[in-house]
């Protein structure tokens, strides 16, 4: 099994254990920080991924972080478990793939929207509640300029695109117009 499956059946039944009695948002705060500092040293990434450390090695370079971090009891019992399994090399997917469904739980969904010209804070705002509207879920939004779309704006929320710009307007009438030639 491939080790983004296994980070995704792995924050799947993370997210699932932690809803019913415990602080999503505080593993993924302390999952995100753990796979940030072994992201930051390549060291430890080497270690974590070498078969030739034995696990209770691990372990303890493990405890001895964790002992740094203040970790809620969730993630310090999967990080021991992963020390013990020598599976810590999938931690930094991990925290992706719990980020991911604990969004999805969360029914938030990300949204990028370009448009040609910046817009201000009060046109974000009502750009991203008609967003909200359209996709029935809460949406975080990111804004980038490209005046290439010449007005208008075009928003991708997932795999779904909403282009409702000037060049793609003047593209399909210039096919129109071919078309009738």
């Amino acid at each position: 099994m491939s080790t983004g499956a296994s980070a995704s059946r792995y924050a799947r039944a993370l997210l699932e254990a932690i809803v019913t009695d415990g602080n999503p948002e505080q593993v993924e705060q302390d999952l995100t920080a753990f796979a940030d500092l072994v992201a930051r040293a390549p060291e430890l990434q080497r270690v974590f991924a070498n078969p030739a450390v034995p696990p209770a090695a691990k372990r303890g370079i493990v405890e001895t972080l964790l002992s740094r971090m203040d970790a809620s009891p969730p993630v310090v019992r999967l990080l021991r478990l992963f020390a013990e399994r020598d599976r810590l090399a999938v931690v930094g997917e991990l925290a992706a793939a719990y980020r991911e469904r604990l969004t999805e739980y969360r029914r938030i969904v990300r949204a990028e929207v370009t448009t040609a010209a910046p817009l201000g804070p009060d046109a974000l705002a009502q750009l991203e509640q008609r967003l909200a509207s359209a996709t029935g879920r809460r949406v975080t939004m990111s804004a980038r300029v490209d005046p290439a779309i010449i007005g208008g704006a075009v928003a991708r929320v997932g795999s779904v695109v909403y282009d409702g710009s000037i060049a793609t307007q003047l593209q399909r009438i210039r096919e129109r117009l071919e078309e009738r030639r």
